[in-house]
Parts: C-alpha cells; sequence; structure tokens
C-alpha cells in the first residue's frame, strides 16, 4: 500500500513537472516571438481591427538616417529625403510642443489608422518623456482632464486643435508609454478599451512581414487599395489607358493587402522603396509578380510620365501569397509621397 502510495504521488509530481515545462515553454515562446517582433509590428498589434488605411512613420529611425534631432532641421530634412508623407505631424510641431510637451524629435514612432467609423493616431513616446510633463502640459494648454485616470483628455475647444482634428482628444496609456489621440471621443474611448485585442487581418499582417521594419509606410487593406489606389479611381481618360497597358500585360487578381514603404539603406540611410501586394494563393501571386513588373516598367497614367523616370524596377518576387518589388527612386524622386496615393497602375484590382 505504501508503495502504491509512493508511486501515485510520482506520477502525480511528474505531471506536475511535464505541465509546468509545457506552459514555460508557451510562455518562452511568446516572450521570444514578442521579441522578434519589429516595431511596426507592435504598432499594428495595437490598432483598431476594422482599419482600413495605417500610415506609419519610425521617429527614431529617421532621426538616426538623417544624423539630426532638431525639429525644423528634421521635419525639412525628413521632407526632402521623402521620409516624412506618412506622419501627421509635420505641420503641428507647435501645438505638440506646447500641448504635449513632445515632439517628433521625442517620438519613438507614430501610427495613423483610418476606417469607416473613425481615426486614431499612435504616439510611442521616448523612454525618457514623463508622463507627468504630458499630463502637466494638456492643463496647461486647456484640455479637460478625465474623471478617472485611464479616461479621454478633451482638447476640442483648444486653440490649434481646431486645425488638427485628430489632436483633440487624448488617452494616455502610460504602461505602454503610448499616446493615442483622436478626432471623436466616443471613438477613442473605444480604440482604447480594444487597445492589442484580436488579431491584424492576415492578408495585412503579410505585406507587413514583407517590409520589415521600414522608416515610413502607408499600408491598406483591399478594400481601400481597390476603392483608392487603383486605377478605377483615375479619370477616364486614364482609366481607358490603364485597362488597355493591363490587357498588354496579362492577368491581374485583385490585391487584398497594399504596402509601400522606404526602407533601410546602407548605414542606417534611407535605401529603396518596397512594395508588397498579398493575394489569395501563390499562385497568384506567381501570376501577378509577373504582370505587376510589366506595369510597373513602363507608363503610369493617373501619374503622368513612366514608371522608369521615377524609379529603377529591381527584384520582384513572390512569396507564399505576397508579391515583392524593390523600386530604387531616381534623382531623389520622392517615390514614397508620389505613388502612396492616387491611381497607381500596378496596384489596380
Amino acid at each position: 500500500m505504501a508503495l502504491r502510495r509512493m508511486r501515485t504521488r510520482t506520477i502525480a509530481l511528474a505531471t506536475a513537472v511535464v505541465v509546468l515545462l509545457g506552459v514555460a515553454v508557451v510562455v518562452g515562446v511568446k516572450a521570444w516571438d514578442a521579441a522578434r517582433r519589429s516595431d511596426l509590428q507592435r504598432a499594428m498589434a495595437l490598432a483598431p481591427k476594422d482599419a482600413q488605411r495605417y500610415s506609419w512613420t519610425d521617429w527614431a529611425a529617421v532621426r538616426a538616417a538623417l544624423g539630426t534631432s532638431s525639429d525644423s532641421k528634421l521635419l525639412d530634412a525628413g521632407y526632402d529625403a521623402d521620409l516624412t508623407p506618412a506622419s501627421s505631424l509635420t505641420t503641428s510641431v507647435d501645438l505638440m510642443h506646447s500641448a504635449f510637451g513632445f515632439t517628433p524629435a521625442t517620438l519613438s514612432w507614430e501610427l495613423l489608422t483610418q476606417s469607416t467609423s473613425g481615426a486614431t493616431l499612435l504616439l510611442r513616446v521616448a523612454d525618457s518623456v514623463s508622463f507627468a510633463s504630458i499630463r502637466t502640459h494638456l492643463k496647461a494648454a486647456g484640455f479637460t482632464a478625465p474623471q478617472g485616470a485611464d479616461g479621454v483628455w478633451d482638447g476640442s475647444a483648444v486653440d490649434g486643435t481646431g486645425g488638427v482634428p485628430i489632436l483633440s482628444y487624448v488617452s494616455l496609456d502610460e504602461h505602454r508609454h503610448l499616446v493615442v489621440t483622436s478626432d471623436t471621443d466616443s471613438f477613442l474611448a473605444q480604440a482604447v478599451d480594444k487597445l492589442g485585442a484580436g488579431s491584424v487581418p492576415q492578408p495585412i499582417a503579410r505585406v507587413v512581414d514583407a517590409v520589415d521594419e521600414p522608416l515610413a509606410a502607408e499600408i491598406y487593406d483591399g478594400d481601400y487599395t481597390c476603392g483608392k489606389l487603383a486605377m478605377g479611381n483615375a479619370d477616364p481618360t486614364d482609366e481607358a489607358q490603364g485597362v488597355q497597358l493591363i490587357s498588354e500585360a496579362g492577368k491581374v487578381n485583385p490585391v487584398l493587402g497594399f504596402a509601400m514603404a522606404r526602407e533601410p539603406g546602407p548605414g542606417g540611410k534611407a535605401g529603396d522603396v518596397r512594395v508588397a501586394l498579398a493575394f489569395a494563393n501563390h499562385d497568384q501571386a506567381v501570376t501577378n509578380a509577373t504582370t505587376r513588373a510589366k506595369l510597373a516598367s513602363g507608363q503610369a497614367p493617373g501619374q503622368g510620365g513612366t514608371f522608369p523616370d521615377r524609379f529603377t524596377l529591381g527584384k520582384v518576387a513572390a512569396s507564399g501569397a505576397v508579391v515583392t518589388m524593390a523600386l530604387r527612386p531616381k534623382n531623389d524622386s520622392p517615390v514614397l509621397s508620389d505613388l502612396s496615393t492616387g491611381p497607381l497602375l500596378f496596384a489596380t484590382c
């Protein structure tokens, strides 16, 4: 009987050890996965799940690429280098300085999200920025403090926010070192309540993975790409030319996710622009790699002129359900700001 009880305790102990080891492995894998994610991937995981458009600026990387942290020099040089077209803050530095106590010079990154129901601006401030200081600045600027520590600060009546509506309402997440703003208090409260809940839709996640750690990027879901960026949004003459060019290039399939990103180059300087297009499967990606390469090598209806005037087309590849295209800007051409809005032939649906 004693021997049986001893065996039972031994089996129970062994089972407990196995369970604990399993839990440790799971926790370790999650920690490893979180550590290896890029800042863009971490930011996207915090975005509202109904977002259709995401505009990313990695301010820490931009400052390193330009070799300056002075606001005026940073914004001027960033504009010239085509590194700041995705930012919502380039005309708001004075307001940021007075009402928030920080500016792009002390931001880690910025992610603007837009959907049919609302918009949010996620701002990850540097570790050196004090949230007590942020609260002091908000109060001094005229923002109305929330009832609770996690509520929404109301700055709709503050001078200056009328010209920058996205900064009218503010929520502070000190744990994540995150400041979240919006032009609507109710949408902001809802977005903050669900911060980090759920997962990024797969087509979006795939194109985000494909652009890795960009300095700046525009990222769209399929509906936004096909509705705002494809040739159906061009004027009739350009659209007709686009139809003809597509007919000559070959088959195209609907784009389910789109990203255009300025990649870091050697020494952290600005490098090529990378485009990522997500499709339904690998076969479609293989087909569209050929088609999209042809479309990116000729006329640019809707943009004017030709694509070779703007960039040299590098490697075009299909990996899984994603096509990537390397664009090397010519003569400092602002490829990201020029091609990330408006009708774009090689992003057509």
